[in-house]
């Protein structure tokens, strides 16, 4: 039996409360008749307008916010693509029969993304309560004590904006410090000895969820080098502290071992004694190229991507592990062999290249595959920023993203 299909312009109209909703750029895309009723304006005078134009400051009241507050709400929601709600606001609005009137107004805001399937923001829900009646209700008999009520909740409400907004901002600064100790502790970009290699890393926009993950590259002895990535479970400073710990210990460890599985097990060992560094996940490959081999091993990380002259891709997954110190007791890593061509080009990256909200991660995987065929043939550098760009939302990352090309 097939469900009939619902109207969801009706459902939208029927919602119980009021609701507008706002595309990216801020400008209404459509409003129930509860917000058009209560806010007092038409359709007419409110589709297709900059919200901020329809509804702006009071000029008369040099201490309004409204405004700033909620344009910093629906940035938040923009950049996170998560819900964001909002303390009670004073926010008047200019009355339509008396122009140049303004009426003292509270409401409570809150607003929530609706996502496309890359996980972008593609409209924002703005839902309103408005309790102006409760806050300005001094007709009742206890008016003296309905007065100290009102002033306490709006004061509260102030407190807790200018809580938020100090909390926020010490976050953007933690941010900034942990991008910056992230970059200083990434090698540079650059070529290995006479291989030709290209790194990115991206971190997330507007996210905290940043700093966790990492490249490398190491000179082995021979026409031999150790590339590697890895992604640390946490975010901001102390990320980026086990991040740069773990990599520094990965990298002597390749210097010495056999190959690549026992770098990680000495890694998996080194994770135990940090806190923070559990479940980390890396994946280490050795190139040889005086017998065009790829020795790979990896500690629950996404397999690498050998894109062969011939523009087939073959994933490296024959050799993986759970992540660093998720087994109850010490074993021997796997470690697995492939060959390769020479022109051929290994891909390593971290999960926020392929993997997005409510999807498979064979779908990402596939979306690498399409574009790396697309592109073989290209030069290291220029294929690492059309993966980006076929990969990645064009708003950017919603999760940081470390991308290492070498051509073999």
């Amino acid at each position: 039996m097939t469900d009939p299909e619902i109207d969801y312009a009706a459902v939208f109209q029927a919602l119980p409360g009021m609701v507008a909703l706002l595309t990216p750029e801020l400008v209404y895309a459509d409003a129930n008749e509860k917000y058009l009723r209560a806010a007092g304006r038409t359709r007419a005078q409110v589709i297709g307008r900059y919200l901020f134009d329809v509804f702006p400051d009071n000029p008369k009241d040099p201490g309004a916010s409204g405004t700033r507050n909620l344009h910093a709400s629906l940035q938040r929601v923009l950049a996170t693509g998560e819900r964001d709600a909002m303390a009670l606001q004073r926010y008047d609005v200019q009355s339509t029969q008396r122009p140049g009137e303004w009426e003292e107004r509270y409401w409570s805001p809150v607003n929530a993304p609706v996502l496309d399937h890359e996980g972008k923001v593609v409209l924002i829900v703005h839902r309103v309560e408005e309790v102006t009646e409760l806050i300005a209700a001094r007709g009742s008999p206890d008016g003296s004590r309905t007065g100290v009520l009102e002033a306490e909740l709006y004061t509260r409400a102030r407190e807790l904006q200018e809580v938020n907004d100090r909390l926020r901002q010490a976050h953007t600064r933690e941010r900034k410090i942990a991008l910056t100790l992230q970059d200083a502790m990434l090698p540079a970009p650059g070529n290995i000895g006479h291989h030709r290699a290209a790194v990115r890393y991206r971190p997330a926009v507007g996210s905290l969820n940043v700093c966790g993950d990492w490249y490398d590259l190491v000179a082995l002895a021979g026409d031999r080098i150790a590339v590697a990535v890895g992604d640390v479970v946490g975010h901001g400073l102390q990320a980026a502290g086990i991040m740069g710990l773990l990599r520094s210990a990965l990298s002597a460890a390749c210097l010495v071992a056999e190959g690549p599985a026992q770098a990680l097990e000495v890694l998996g060992l080194y994770a135990r004694t940090v806190h923070g560094a559990e479940n980390t996940t890396a994946v280490a490959t050795y190139i040889d190229w005086d017998t065009h081999t790829l020795t790979y091993s990896s500690a629950g990380h996404l397999p690498p991507a050998l894109l062969h002259t011939h523009g087939g891709v073959e994933y490296l997954d024959q050799a993986t592990d759970p992540p660093l110190g998720a087994r109850p007791e010490h074993v021997p890593g796997p470690q697995a062999v492939a060959g390769f061509s020479e022109g051929d080009t290994l891909v390593l990256y971290t999960d926020g290249l392929v993997e997005r909200r409510h999807e498979d991660i064979d779908t990402g995987l596939a979306r690498l595959t399409q574009s790396l065929t697309r592109h073989h043939g290209t030069d290291p550098e220029a294929l690492a920023d059309a993966i980006l760009l076929d990969l990645l939302s064009p708003g950017g990352a919603t999760d940081d993203t470390a991308l290492l090309i070498i051509r073999l």
